[in-house]
């Protein structure tokens, strides 16, 4: 038994008893040994050249042709210099929450397109894939088999137990924790829902589940996936009388799923999605990089809108010194839009109640939406706004040349930071909150998920003089300028560097190359002073000018990029 095997054993015997460990490992090893090896090819495990775009495969539409055809044909035709990789969210039958109540994980929505066209996406760009595992759909056709008391599907779902102490599970929705279903014997059992009724949990404790949940995460490395995302992971095992979040085994799960993909896909990479506070989330890591390569950086969207919309960086500039990571097999992954709101938990322990309280209310004055979430004691708190991230940055009476030059600015301080930048479609694109879609769907969410015309799309853009012109191709500059610079390796060291409160300033280094990137976030023109031990001369690589570094002059939400190289 290989070093791998023994790990996965190991991991089994922690999580099971020890016949159902011995279950578990038999079943996995058939699952392995069945899928076709891909043996490590990669001499570094990440590069500065790693970018993400992060879309719905219905975000761009065009008649007649298969939405994710399109999405291909314009990633292809526009994306091709400024990203490396696509994270198209959940792109299987549904039945509801935009695509994470998954009733087929086998099966491409027809009415997107088909696995050639994934296949077709896959020979341009790598691609990241939900592993929606905290849950199914509740029309599945798992879960109508769990109802007909099937084999191999008795203990798909988690069935609540008369007696178990749940008041203290952690939940991000304030939806009932455990809702009803009749089965095919006409007895009634209540089971976990944990994000929606139509959304069952499934059970972990089963080796059954396991070995179904395992077969999809293979059956994903072999369509092409060279990201997985490990969606909702932290509420994976439940156990009453705790707070089921984040607990010992969840941790050990994705060891499993880690140690599985290590075997026989070693240059597969990990992603968790855990919407918390920063401690906790980065928890994910494990010990020494022994569980995700890559961690959502889920505190940066809140506390870098706090910073602009105050135009001061304390906060973030305190954070953003503190990041560290376990190995140079681990980074962030750096975001500041995705497809969910703005969440506001990571921001506890770094901002008072007060300064969360006033980005709620910038929110709602922005046409925006608070979405809540249910605490253990019954009382309901913020999880996350609901605004697209350009509007969240604005202010009443903005001009489209101030709304791109601060979404630009929010960009660029995204881009410096150290990991891997993923930016959302919408932000790309220069999208203002779909209003009239909250009000035909009925969910805060749907505010930064509009489907679009690429036809119309492709106009706004090529049109000097909109905002989607101003944002997008000045966003796809700086993308594709970030992608050739050494310093920003997502594990090339960095020091934040406290210049003014005004400003957002960091040093990337390798050997190749120094970099001091800097932000302005205020509306006002500023003088700051670098650090003394700044060479003399250097050049801006947002410009290609060379400067004198000493007292630095910034117009508002100005970025610079000081190299001490001419640009690459």
């Amino acid at each position: 038994m290989n070093t791998v095997d023994n790990q996965i054993q190991s991991l089994l015997e922690r999580i099971y008893d020890p016949d159902t460990a011995g279950q578990a490992a038999g079943h996995l090893n058939r699952l392995m040994a069945g899928f076709p090896a891909r043996p490590a090819q990669k001499q570094s495990f990440f590069s500065e050249a790693d970018t993400v775009l992060i879309t719905y495969g219905n975000t761009l539409n065009r008649p007649g042709q298969a939405p994710l055809g399109t999405l291909g044909e314009f990633a292809r035709t526009r994306l091709k210099d400024a990203f490396s990789a696509v994270h198209v969210l959940p792109f299987f039958p549904y039945s509801s929450d935009d695509g994470f109540s998954v009733i087929d994980f086998y099966r491409v929505d027809p009415d997107l397109g088909t696995w050639d066209d994934i296949a077709a996406l896959c020979r341009d760009f790598d691609l990241m894939v939900d592993l929606v595992l905290n849950h199914i759909s509740a029309q599945s056709p798992w879960f109508s088999r769990y109802l007909a008391k099937e084999q191999g599907f008795e203990d798909l779902a988690i069935e609540a137990r008369p007696g178990e102490d749940l008041m203290c599970v952690v939940r991000p929705r304030t939806t009932p924790l455990l809702t009803p279903f009749k089965k095919a014997d006409g007895t009634t059992v209540h089971v976990w829902t944990t994000f929606s009724v139509d959304q069952v949990d499934l059970n972990y404790c089963s080796v059954g589940v396991l070995e179904k949940m395992v077969d999809v995460l293979l059956f994903y490395v072999g369509q092409g996936a060279a990201f997985i995302r490990l969606d909702a992971v932290a509420y994976l095992w439940k156990k009453p009388g705790t707070y089921c979040i984040h607990l010992e085994q969840t941790h050990d799960m994705v060891r499993l799923f880690r140690a599985v993909l290590d075997r026989v896909a070693p240059d597969t990479v990990l992603v968790t999605e855990t919407n918390v506070p920063h401690a906790e989330n980065i928890s994910y890591f494990g010990h020494g990089g022994d569980e995700a390569q890559v961690v959502y950086n889920f505190t940066l969207p809140p506390l870098l809108l706090h910073a602009f919309i105050t135009e001061n960086t304390a906060a973030l500039t305190r954070w953003a010194a503190t990041l560290e990571l376990p190995s140079d097999r681990t980074t962030f992954l750096n975001f500041t839009a995705s497809h969910d709101g703005i969440g506001v938990r990571p921001l506890e322990g770094i901002l008072p109640e007060a300064e969360i309280d006033r980005l709620t209310a910038h929110t709602l004055e922005n046409g925006g939406q608070v979405s809540f979430r249910t605490r253990p004691d019954g009382s309901q708190a913020p999880y996350e706004l609901n605004i697209t991230y350009l509007d969240a940055l604005s202010r009443a009476g903005d001009s489209d040349t101030t709304r791109a030059a601060r979404l630009l600015a929010s960009l660029a301080v995204q881009l410096a930071l150290p990991g891997i930048p993923a930016v959302y479609i919408h932000t790309l694109l220069g999208t203002r909150n779909w209003a009239d879609g909250v009000k035909q769907t009925g969910r805060a969410r749907t505010i930064n998920r509009r489907p679009l015309d690429t036809d119309d799309v492709n106009r706004a853009i090529d049109t000097a003089g909109t905002l989607g012109h101003a944002v997008f191709h000045a966003a796809l500059y700086l993308l594709n300028l970030r992608r050739r610079q050494p310093a920003f390796h997502p594990n090339a060291p960095f020091a934040v560097l406290d210049l003014s409160s005004r400003v957002f300033a960091i040093r990337r280094t390798c050997a190749e190359q120094t970099l001091v990137a800097v932000t302005s976030v205020s509306g006002a023109s500023q003088t700051i002073a670098l650090p003394p031990d700044t060479p003399a001369q250097m050049t801006d690589l947002v410009t290609g000018r060379p400067m004198n570094t000493g007292d630095l002059h910034l117009e508002p939400w100005q970025t610079v990029w000081l190299a001490d190289a001419a640009p690459l």
